[in-house]
């Protein structure tokens, strides 16, 4: 027993390790320095894709022959928009759309809005458009009222055969969307006064690309609690940040579908929604997409910028993870199982070792189980900090993990059974 929790507190003080530094990595969103030439430095040497990779992304770039997208309903009187920002903001600052998937956030949009709107820009070309995607809450509504006539609302058409219905608005969004750079934001997001500013700092710096990273996440219900932050515990702990950018590779990679920010071009050259049409988490989908189609990704610290409140209980969470777990992990049943068995290895088993060496009073055991317990928490907290998330959350990783891995369950089952998930009122395969 000893050994075993000898061996696990070493793995637990590597893991500790690599989190410290690669935490430390990673870019605040504002933060980067101009380049001197646009574009992905290194452009003139890039290798082009795997064949078997280009490939299968080409396959997925075309869009249905006869897919239907947008329709306007609200033009707002007065807005001060354009579809040609290019010409209108001149040199001096890329153009800027704000684009929001909404379907039945009745409860969101208009703080969503709000928050939006009350972003300070720098002079900088700015259009705001909602999409409503078939929504029985009446979010056109609220979303037209709150635009203040900065605002565009736009009725989603219906989902066409093979598209999942988060890819099918945002490819609608873009297609309406006249700005440089497409910022896609989900509608339960808050965004500070200065966020669009350091959007707007980090593509210029950037020139090209996708410009994600993880809002800071409101909790309430335990569940939420306990779940939810493991989104950035799973990205410092063995995610190298640092090969986001610097590598094509599209294993190298994280994204948040809640903040967005691509070049128009990129975006284009990737394929867009539409190359990754039928993928529930089409983040990662469309970060891969762009890194197979040779553009940068960086990884952002945006928490100083954004805040939202991804679920509002406990039942919300287990359907958001069930969908998004197994998919997330391309539905491969052995690297589920893998990740899930290390989690229980390093973060459950010390648990239950201690437990066991106070019933039979073996202190040995003990002290090593509680150095590895200590050892977790501190793994935690550096991503808690990471995520601006409270101090005590590190004391939940044990319970966290039993979480996780009885919805990880969950969603495999949910494949492989045919039962599939649904979400928002569709369902999925």
């Amino acid at each position: 027993m000893i050994a075993v929790l000898q061996g696990i507190t070493g793995m637990i003080l590597l893991q500790l390790a690599f989190a410290l530094w690669n935490a430390s990595r990673l870019p605040v969103l504002g933060a980067q320095r101009r380049r001197k030439t646009a574009g992905l430095a290194g452009t003139k040497t890039r290798k082009a894709p795997a064949e078997s990779e280009e490939e299968e992304h080409r396959k997925r770039m075309a869009v249905p022959a006869g897919a239907q997208f947008t329709k306007k309903i609200v033009e707002p009187a007065g807005a001060q928009l354009t579809n040609k920002p290019a010409e209108a903001a001149g040199a001096q600052a890329p153009s800027l759309s704000v684009l929001i998937p909404a379907r039945d956030e009745a409860a969101n949009i208009t703080a969503c809005l709000t928050s939006v709107l009350a972003c300070s820009t720098a002079g900088s070309q700015i259009e705001i458009i909602v999409l409503d995607d078939r929504s029985t809450d009446g979010t056109a509504e609220l979303a037209a009222a709150a635009g203040v006539g900065r605002t565009q609302v736009l009725a989603g058409a219906g989902l066409p055969e093979g598209w999942a219905g988060k890819c099918h608005a945002c490819a609608q969004l873009a297609e309406a969307a006249g700005g440089e750079w497409l910022l896609f934001l989900d509608a339960d997001i808050r965004l500070q006064p200065q966020a669009l500013a350091a959007a707007l700092a980090s593509a210029e710096a950037q020139g090209s690309g996708l410009i994600t990273g993880f809002p800071r996440q409101l909790t309430g219900s335990w569940l939420e609690r306990l779940v939810v932050p493991l989104m950035v515990f799973t990205i410092v702990c063995h995610l190298p940040v640092p090969l986001v950018r610097r590598t094509r590779d599209p294993r190298f990679v994280a994204a948040h579908g809640g903040f967005m920010l691509i070049h128009r071009d990129s975006y284009q050259r990737c394929g867009g929604h539409g190359g990754i049409r039928d993928q529930l988490v089409d983040d990662m989908a469309l970060a891969r997409a762009v890194k197979l189609a040779g553009e940068p990704v960086t990884l952002a610290d945006i928490t100083g910028y954004t805040e939202m409140r991804m679920y509002h209980n406990a039942r919300e969470v287990w359907k958001g993870y069930r969908k998004n777990i197994y998919a997330g992990l391309g539905r491969k049943p052995a690297l589920l199982l893998g990740v899930l068995l290390f989690y229980a290895l390093l973060y459950v088993f010390p648990v239950i070792a201690a437990l066991w060496a106070v019933i039979t009073g073996d202190t040995g055991a003990l002290l090593w189980a509680a150095a590895a317990i200590a050892g977790g928490a501190a793994v935690k907290r550096t991503a808690d900090r990471a995520g601006r998330q409270p101090f005590w959350f590190c004391l939940l990783l044990p319970a966290s993990i039993v979480s996780l891995i009885a919805i990880g369950a969950a969603s495999w089952r949910g494949s492989v059974s045919g039962q599939g998930y649904e979400w928002k009122g569709r369902r999925y395969r």
